[in-house]
């Protein structure tokens, strides 16, 4: 292991202690959105080995969100993938700290790209640049699928250009790669290391698909143009490869279609469309709530909110969080390897144009596993303002005389103190912008991410006193205009209803009434979330709240 390996580990390991800070300060380790709630509940049933489990009685009164009721079965609407891995952290009881170990390999596998691709100091570059985007830490620390989608895409690409690429180019380093001689047979990659790197791949382009399908399709659509060209243009190990890749690929993802059939019945059936029918991908009538469908006058709406928040959110420099870029689109132009991972994240923008809904609360969430395009082109425009991608100029022999060597002399030294000045500045400003992320923009914009949606673990405090443990087993159904306050008591519930607080979503007295005779051994009590901690024998007149007698 390599020095740069050795600093690249160290990121890589604040990276996960920088993600744990975040979901256990900023998130008190609970899921917020939707998605996370419905995450959440899916991994804690694919933890005791099931896809689907009966309804609860009236299933309105249950909700929660994001999770279907359908044909007397109770399952979530998102593909498998993400929630079996974030089991795992149930079982073991660790669930808050999935993302952020995967947070940290993302960041390794960020280093390894740009060390693929350009050099260390690259890879070094683009590693840190990722740790400090409060875009990474505010995914980071989520329980959404994102930092896993991120992890799998990456290992796809640096796969793929291990598979399908040759040598690495020095082009960018302004040095020559050495061509053999003919008296030299030309190097070669061996052939297992091609193949393994071939099945890494497939393996993680299928397992992407069973976790973000339509991410999935985003990431690999330059690297399947690539591909076409290598099946008409490669040699026959190439084309082997390939169709082997695809193979593998295609087997994985048919798994996405028994997953359907498994909790729907119907193999084609988009669980998605069980919960809102306009939740499809594309254009016209049918696609998305507005009247008349999706069309591209939305799609540019939400495609240019999305990229707004990321100006900012990217690097925490406001608007200017792009302003390398440009000059790391020169530094690659001979660079096709690079050209290959860096169209990953226009691809995402492309693809997510045709879903009827942008992102911005996260950031623009929807392009997160193609940051490493961003931030290793970030990291590549750095190094070639500073100078540090260029091989040092060697002044020609000399003529031998006293003037000539002095002009020589004077003009290496003119360079070299350019050089320095070019690069010293460059230092300054790169240190000013991430002081000023990490100093201002970072903590206001995750101090604004905190109750996000209103909830907060204060909210459970009130249900584990012992006096309201002394309650238990309790039916408790909550009031409130929105599911938020009712979605934060559900995290104190299991899928199955058998803990000693169970939680009802109010909706009429008739149906609120009727929930007691399922549950004979379970007390009755009404909860409003503006009295923490007071729970009422009976519903509160709405004309003078207070009214009835609390339960102490």
């Amino acid at each position: 292991m390599t020095r740069s390996d050795r600093l690249a580990l160290l990121i890589s390991l604040l990276a996960v202690l920088a993600a744990a800070i975040v979901i256990d300060r900023v998130y008190e380790r609970l899921p917020h959105i939707e998605d996370e709630v419905a995450y959440a509940w899916q991994a804690t049933v694919i933890a005791n080995g099931q896809l689907t489990i009966p309804s609860p009685p009236q299933p309105k009164s249950f909700l929660v969100p994001f999770v279907i009721d359908y044909q007397g079965q109770r399952f979530g609407k998102y593909p498998p993938a993400w929630p079996a891995l974030l089991a795992i952290g149930v079982r073991l009881g660790g669930r808050f700290l999935v993302n952020p170990l995967l947070a940290g390999l993302g960041v390794w596998l960020t280093y390894r790209l740009g060390k693929r691709l350009f050099s260390e100091l690259a890879g070094l570059m683009a590693a840190g640049l990722t740790l400090t985007s409060p875009f990474f830490l505010m995914n980071s620390g989520s329980l959404l699928s994102h930092p896993f989608g991120l992890v799998l895409g990456a290992a796809f690409a640096l796969a793929w250009l291990d598979a399908f690429t040759g040598p690495l180019s020095r082009h960018f380093r302004g040095v020559q790669p050495v061509s053999p001689t003919p008296s030299s047979p030309p190097p070669r990659v061996g052939i297992d290391h091609r193949w393994l790197a071939t099945l890494v791949a497939a393996l993680s382009l299928g397992v992407l698909i069973l976790t973000r399908p339509m991410t999935a399709v985003a990431v690999c659509f330059p690297f399947t143009l690539h591909g076409v060209y290598l099946l008409v243009r490669g040699d026959a190990h190439t084309r082997r490869r390939l169709i082997v890749l695809g193979i593998v690929t295609v087997a994985l993802a048919s798994l996405y279609f028994v997953w359907q059939y498994a909790v729907t019945g119907d193999p084609l059936l988009n669980p998605y469309t069980l919960w809102w029918p306009y939740d499809k991908v594309g254009f016209g009538p049918g696609y998305g709530h507005a009247s008349g469908g999706h069309n591209l006058i939305h799609a540019y709406i939400n495609t240019d909110e999305s990229l707004s928040a990321g100006y900012s959110d990217l690097f925490g420099w406001w608007r200017y969080s792009w302003i390398f870029l440009p000059f790391g689109l020169w530094a690659a132009r001979r660079n096709r390897s690079a050209w290959l991972v860096g169209s990953i994240f226009p691809s995402l923008v492309l693809f997510y144009s045709a879903y009827w809904i942008g992102s911005s609360l996260y950031g623009p969430r929807y392009y997160y596993e193609g940051l490493y395009s961003l931030t290793i082109f970030s990291a590549a425009g750095i190094m070639w303002l500073a100078g540090w991608s260029s091989a040092r100029v060697v002044a020609p022999a000399g003529t031998g005389t006293a003037g000539g060597v002095l002009g020589r002399w004077l003009g290496h030294l003119r360079r070299v103190n350019w050089r320095r000045i070019r690069a010293l500045s460059v230092t300054a400003l790169l240190t000013l912008l991430v002081s000023v992320n990490l100093l201002f923009y970072t903590p206001v914009r995750l101090g604004g991410m905190y109750g996000l949606y209103q909830i907060k673990r204060a909210d459970l405090q009130p249900f584990l006193t012992p006096q309201a443990l002394a309650l238990t087993p309790a039916l408790v159904i909550v009031y409130s205009d929105h599911w938020m306050p009712y979605g934060a008591l559900i995290q104190l519930e299991d899928p199955y209803l058998t803990t000693p607080f169970i939680f009802a979503w109010s909706m009429t007295p008739e149906i609120d009434a009727s929930l007691s005779a399922y549950f004979p051994g379970r007390s009755v009590y009404h909860y409003y979330p503006d009295e923490p901690g007071v729970f009422y024998d009976a519903p509160r007149p709405t004309s003078h709240p207070g009214g009835e007698t609390p339960v102490k």
